[in-house]
């Protein structure tokens, strides 16, 4: 009998030790687990209620169509993605994907901008509380005046809800890996419940057919304003690798994670795409303003009243503090693998693990100021939250591409990038070949679409000058320091 073991005989720490690392943090989680943490990143009630607006001002019932056409390019990341998970059972994946398939400085940029996209989702999609919490309670307006987040009154208020909702889910991850998943898989129920009562609701209120996706009687949109429109879609659906992110904390990770991956994408798309067609169909007017002004809360607002629309909203907002929990925990592990390394500055001190739950503590703890340090830098001005879905969007779609790129260039020199993992998940040469360019193209066309500087999505207001060019003054300005960063740590 060989003295080496197979992988599929290998535990969970003597698989990881293959790759240099020791069993620090604590391998407590299950397939539903890993299923949960994808799902509840992507969250569709949370996401499509934050930003049905944008996508409808622009694009009008036609918008719809972006939701296929980002699916399409994300699925076929979300595969080569599996191929990978299954290969490198590993925390911070898409920057140890990254540097295995191509050298530690482009795996550092894909981790570097990882972090960042991952540290700002925190902050964006805690704001999401605002466009459902004052439908709860208005109470929870604590400012008064207009509850819309385009309002000044609504945006600063935005920034208390979302404050406050990090905090929370700071207290549950300083409990440890069990209780963040079981507060996320509660957060999973209530939107898997939350969304088939939602579909129930919008499609038994309809008041026009599913040919509303066509056009619906609205003048159609220019072909720039369609294109402006897919800044929700493509902001929806990413965020299905965070499962690859516990790797180190899921049991079977090699054939539990790929399947997570995938199912949470596929279960997103099909829930979404019901979501936004019944919002259409359910709306009771397409043109007078409303759903370009509040888009889903709008329609459930309308269609509902008194306790039904009350209970709907507080799922909604179960899924956002899901969605934020699983953000959170997703960029302290991508901290976490990196400070291991020695890729960031003060690494001896982010890598520490709490002995009691067996988490990285203090990576969590960075994460959660610097999120809630981006909420207040953005305070009571309602055109910064657009600029920083978007600038979300730009870099983790860049950081994606950074795997995506090297894996199809060693594709093309006729190298398999995933052999180690083929017994678990694999797309085979030819159609392996053919799923990864289709990534690479639709994903650099989709980041070079949210990025470009448009006056109508990222300063409506005309201002700040700044806003107008944010994704990219930002990309370079993280560039620079992301340099001096990588340089001051490897001189």
């Amino acid at each position: 009998m060989s003295s080496v073991k197979a992988v599929s005989e290998l535990s969970g720490a003597e698989d990881l030790a293959q790759f240099g690392y020791g069993q620090e943090l604590r391998r407590e989680l299950g397939p539903f687990a890993s299923f949960a943490s994808g799902f509840s990143f992507v969250s569709i009630l949370s996401t499509i209620f934050e930003l049905f607006a944008t996508g409808y001002g622009f694009g009008g019932p036609l918008f719809f169509w972006t939701w296929p056409i980002v699916f399409i390019g994300q699925f076929s990341t979300a595969l080569c993605f599996a191929e990978l998970a299954a290969s490198y059972p590993v925390a911070g994946a898409v920057y140890q994907w990254s540097r295995r398939l191509s050298n530690d400085s482009i795996g550092w940029s894909a981790g570097w901008f990882m972090l960042l996209g991952y540290i700002m989702s925190v902050a964006a999609i805690a704001i999401a509380m605002q466009s459902v919490l004052p439908s709860v309670w208005i109470g929870f307006q604590v400012l008064g005046g207009d509850t819309a987040l385009g309002s000044p009154t609504g945006a600063a208020n935005a920034v208390i809800l979302g404050t406050v909702a990090i905090v929370i889910c700071s207290l549950i991850s300083s409990l440890g890996v069990r209780a963040a998943a079981t507060a996320t898989a509660i957060g999973v129920y209530c939107e898997i419940i939350g969304l088939i009562i939602l579909l129930v609701v919008l499609f038994t209120h309809t008041s026009r057919g599913p040919s509303v996706v066509l056009g619906g009687g609205v003048p159609s949109p220019t072909f720039w304003s369609f294109l402006s429109s897919t800044l929700m879609a493509a902001y929806v659906m990413y965020g299905f690798d965070s499962a690859a992110e516990l790797s180190e904390e899921t049991n079977d990770p090699r054939r539990t994670t790929p399947k997570a991956i995938i199912q949470c994408l596929m279960v997103s798309f099909f829930g979404g795409a019901l979501m936004v067609m019944g919002a259409l169909m359910a709306a009771p007017s397409l043109t007078d303003g409303n759903l370009a002004k509040d888009g889903v809360s709008y329609v459930l607002a309308a269609v509902t009243g008194g306790f039904a629309g009350q209970v709907l909203f507080a799922m909604v907002a179960i899924s956002i503090l899901s969605a934020t929990l699983a953000i959170q925990n997703a960029a302290a592990r991508v901290m976490f693998s990196m400070a291991r390394d020695g890729a960031l500055p003060l690494s001896s001190f982010l890598t520490r693990v709490s002995v009691r739950t067996g988490t990285p503590w203090v990576a969590t703890l960075v994460v959660t100021v610097l999120a809630i340090a981006l909420l207040w830098l953005s305070y009571g001005d309602p055109a910064i939250f657009s600029a920083l879905c978007s600038v979300t969007t730009v870099t983790i779609y860049f950081a994606y591409l950074l795997v995506t790129l090297p894996m199809l260039i060693l594709r093309i020199k006729g190298v398999n990038p995933v052999s180690g993992g083929m017994e678990y998940f694999y797309l085979g040469r030819s159609k392996g070949l053919i799923i990864n360019f289709v990534a690479v193209v639709i994903g650099a066309l989709l980041l070079v679409n949210v990025a470009w500087p448009r006056l109508s999505v990222f300063d409506p207001g005309n201002t700040h000058w700044y806003l107008h060019y944010f994704p990219i003054i930002f990309m370079v300005v993280a560039s620079v320091f992301g340099l001096i960063t990588y340089k001051y740590k490897n001189k």
